[in-house]
């Protein structure tokens, strides 16, 4: 019989200092994914929002704040949840909330209408708003119950209540927020309402301040945008003035109006009830007649009490 010898282990060959190295990276990939995984934070529920939309969400340095967070963080509080705000393009909220799985509630100033109603539950309305028309007083539209304009700068002046009604708009190019409603109104108007067949473009862009720019740099004849945000603009843009937006009606003008809602998948009824208990308490007015929307907004964009309640 041959004895066979054991063979020799070479430890120098296991500890080369290939292998140390490897085997600290591996030790450092463990222990930073494991860091990774605890700083994780898991969050309740998501709500998109498109933080271009003072005074209801909008940038505060890196931070998004406003009406709709406060309302949010309202519904984190009863719920004792954690929510998690993520700014996105304003048209793809409603899809991603009715999707349910990026997204569990919408919060962007959204307005109630039939086609994103059979998508998502609304909350009970919070606020009511009338679109404008913002414009350079150089280029106009018709007028009325008002003769002359006034930019805020001072250079001319607007008696009020003056107001633009659309057919002063024909075969104009006017501008919107992509997939707001004021884009959707005035799509629908020059596509089959009165600016029907008049030659009037809309082009959409990616937020109501990039429409501002467009008319000063002559690339858009007019704005459409929801009351606050319009005004905002006009303070930010003092060469800028904004009207009501009104339809025609033989038996009386009446303002373009639309209503805001929280949106909210369809198999979160929780999280619509929260919405709603939260939004019913903001809503009561005080002993002035003011509830707490009102008061943030004034809080978020310094508006005086009658500019609210206009």
């Amino acid at each position: 019989m041959v004895r066979r010898s054991k063979p020799k282990i070479n430890w120098r060959k296991i500890f080369s200092a290939e292998h140390i190295i490897a085997g600290l990276i591996l030790i450092l990939i463990i222990i930073g994914t494991v860091f990774f995984i605890r700083d994780i934070k898991v969050y309740d529920y998501t709500v998109e929002t498109n933080a271009f939309f003072a005074p209801f969400e909008f940038y505060d340095n890196r931070e998004i704040v406003g009406v709709d967070v406060e309302i949010i963080n309202r519904v984190a509080d009863k719920l004792d949840a954690t929510i998690d705000i993520k700014n996105v393009e304003f048209d793809i909220i409603i899809d991603n909330v009715a999707g349910g799985i990026i997204a569990d509630a919408g919060a962007a100033g959204l307005t109630i209408t039939p086609a994103r109603a059979a998508k998502v539950d609304f909350s009970i309305p919070y606020y009511t708003s009338v679109q404008y028309v913002i414009f350079n007083p150089s280029n106009a539209p018709a007028i009325k119950n008002g003769d002359t304009l006034e930019s805020a700068d001072g250079d001319t002046m607007i008696s009020v209540p003056a107001y633009v009604t659309w057919d002063a708009l024909a075969g104009k190019t006017l501008g919107s927020q992509m997939g707001g409603t004021g884009y959707l109104f005035a799509s629908d108007e020059a596509s089959e309402g009165v600016l029907a067949g008049t030659n009037t473009t809309v082009k959409g862009l990616d937020s109501h301040q990039l429409a501002a720019d467009a008319i000063n740099s002559h690339i858009i004849d007019y704005a459409i945008a929801d009351e606050l945000a319009a005004k905002f603009i006009v303070d930010k843009n003092p060469e800028l003035v904004a009207l009501p937006l009104y339809y025609s009606d033989p038996s009386g003008d009446y303002p373009v109006e639309e209503s805001y809602a929280i949106a909210v998948n369809k198999q979160r009824p929780e999280l619509l009830d929260a919405f709603n208990a939260v939004l019913t308490e903001m809503l009561i007015p005080d002993a002035n007649g003011q509830t707490e929307i009102d008061k943030l907004i004034l809080k978020y964009m310094g508006l005086e009490e009658e500019v609210i309640n206009e």
